[in-house]
């Protein structure tokens, strides 16, 4: 398990699983308390980590692309759509990153 990190695809893997929790918290947890209590600070700090995690996920998915020579059309769109849809970057984990032999 500590080798799968020491890789691009196991790093995308690890980014893409912590995009996808910090998605649903901002979602599920933190904007129903910022608009109906009024707690809007979970809210700001977790969109800042949630937008630098989405960054992460976007260039290295692009960089595993790039090494891994997926086809734009075929792999890479997919993985990229992933992160704006919840629950996506765990079902590209399961379906396409983790098959991929390190």
């Amino acid at each position: 398990m500590k080798n799968l990190f020491k890789t691009n695809v196991g790093r995308l893997r690890l980014i893409a699983f912590l995009e996808g929790i910090s998605l649903l918290v901002l979602l599920f947890v933190a904007t129903p308390l910022k608009h109906f209590y009024g707690y809007p600070h979970l809210s700001t700090t977790l969109g800042t980590i949630h937008g630098a995690l989405f960054l992460l996920f976007l260039f290295n998915t692009l960089s595993v692309g790039v090494e891994q020579q997926w086809q734009f059309k075929v792999t890479t769109w997919k993985v990229l759509l992933a992160c704006i849809i919840p629950f996506g970057t765990f079902y590209i984990d399961k379906t396409i990153l983790k098959k991929i032999k390190l």
